[in-house]
């Protein structure tokens, strides 16, 4: 069976290799461009992984359109929001863009662990052994209409012996593998690359949102011991759990800030955007003993005098907290469902612009962990002041994400075959995988 995916995979970046990159966040309430530069560092004692520099050199901002949740709704909105974003960051960079990393918030992101084994018979253990059955672990993990994005080793066993790191060269009679797989369904991903494509650029690899924001903000010593990031987005709210210092679990909820706004916008009888102007400036998911005191100003749908109504701001608390009480119990209990719930309780990470609502963290602290602090985008130069905050963590992951890439399974090449060619279109990947899935 052959286990290629369908979404495009990453060589890890040489470490002694300068590289000029350019990564795309598309969300639901923002898009953002980021062209950087990456040149080799020396390691650091606390973000140990990190192999190169990043220097931002270009940065685009754009109001999302035509997104949904973390998918595509409107293509052709989605695209020219794209487009800004991209033009923007090329302007300030004085560089022409021709592919990007983008992330992946919607298609109902999960993960599986999937196991493998293959005989030994005494033999030692070579390349061939090992990318066998990794092949075969990576194998069980695609299929019913999803698309794979991250697929690591997380341990190999020999015979009785388990725990294994490096088995090359060990010998014995079986080896075996345990893999987690982490994938979204196939038809939003295949729509996000073509949004991108339509844009004349190529999709160089998709990465899991929350594992970019945990990229992004974890040092390197919380994403050994254990840690779970939330990402706290627009129109999702994705979960991401790291431990041995990798990814191994994933989740995603279809509900994020922008339900918060629709709340308000129903509860007050006012526009999505005077809505969404009040839970930035006003809003909060804990009450204080001035809300009662405190009065907001207010213009009601269909009002039309130009008088403005005044209402105390415990209205606007009283109308938050539910939605964001709701979120953080429905991530407490998947992180708990999926046996995940130990590392959330070590340390939990909050990212993602919804996550900057006041109070969230000390709800945070009082539903899921009280080990839980603020991520904020670790490790970059060059990033505006007003993008040193959790709303950019994702997109400055993203730059992370090609230092990291190596720990993944990449299907190796067959020497009967002819090479691939890394940079083909959209519709010859989509050709390939309706061959191979059906």
């Amino acid at each position: 069976m052959n286990s290629r995916p369908l979404t495009p995979r990453m060589r890890q970046i040489p470490p002694h290799k300068s590289a000029v990159l350019s990564v795309l966040d598309v969300g639901a309430s923002k898009v953002v461009c980021l062209i950087a530069r990456l040149t080799p560092i020396a390691r650091s004692d606390s973000l140990r992984e990190r192999t190169h520099r990043c220097k931002v050199l270009g940065i685009g901002h754009q109001r999302s359109r035509g997104v949904k949740a973390g998918a595509i709704v409107d293509l052709d909105a989605a695209e020219n929001a794209i487009r800004l974003a991209i033009d923007a960051a090329e302007r300030m960079a004085g560089v022409e863009v021709d592919s990007v990393v983008v992330n992946m918030s919607g298609g109902r992101l999960s993960s599986r662990l999937c196991e493998a084994k293959t005989a030994l018979r005494g033999r030692a253990v070579g390349e061939h052994e090992i990318h066998r059955v990794l092949e075969a672990a990576a194998a069980a993990g695609t299929g019913g209409g999803r698309a794979v994005l991250h697929a690591a080793p997380t341990g190999f066993w020999l015979d009785a012996t388990h725990g294994v790191r490096d088995p090359k060269g060990m010998i014995g009679d079986e080896l075996g593998a345990e893999m987690h797989v982490a994938s979204c369904d196939a038809a939003p991903a295949r729509n996000l690359m073509l949004a991108v494509e339509r844009c004349h650029l190529r999709v160089a690899a998709m990465v899991a949102t929350p594992y970019a924001a945990g990229l992004s903000t974890l040092v390197d010593d919380e994403a050994e011991l254990g840690a779970a990031v939330i990402d706290f987005g627009g129109g999702s709210t994705t979960v991401g759990v790291f431990a041995g210092g990798r990814l191994v679990h994933v989740d995603a909820l279809a509900v994020g800030g922008n339900h918060v706004t629709a709340d308000v916008a129903r509860g007050l009888s006012v526009s999505l955007a005077d809505a969404e102007r009040l839970k930035t400036a006003y809003g909060a998911c804990i009450a204080s003993p001035s809300d009662d005191r405190d009065s907001i100003a207010i213009h009601r749908v269909g009002d039309d005098t130009d008088q403005s109504s005044h209402l105390p701001k415990s209205e606007l608390v009283r109308i938050i907290r539910p939605r964001v009480e709701e979120i953080l119990e429905l991530v407490r209990d998947r992180l708990k469902a999926s046996g995940q719930a130990a590392y959330a309780g070590r340390q939990l990470v909050l990212t993602g612009g919804a996550c900057q609502l006041a109070g969230l963290l000390e709800l945070a602290r009082a539903i899921v962990s009280n080990q839980a602090r603020i991520g904020r985008p670790l490790g970059v130069e060059g990033l505006p002041e007003s993008a040193i905050n959790p709303a950019f963590a994702a997109a400055v992951g993203l730059m992370v994400y090609p230092q990291v890439a190596g720990i993944e399974h990449f299907e190796p090449r067959r020497p009967n075959r002819a090479p691939r060619v890394e940079d083909d279109g959209y519709v010859a990947r989509v050709g390939r995988w309706l061959k191979e899935s059906f």
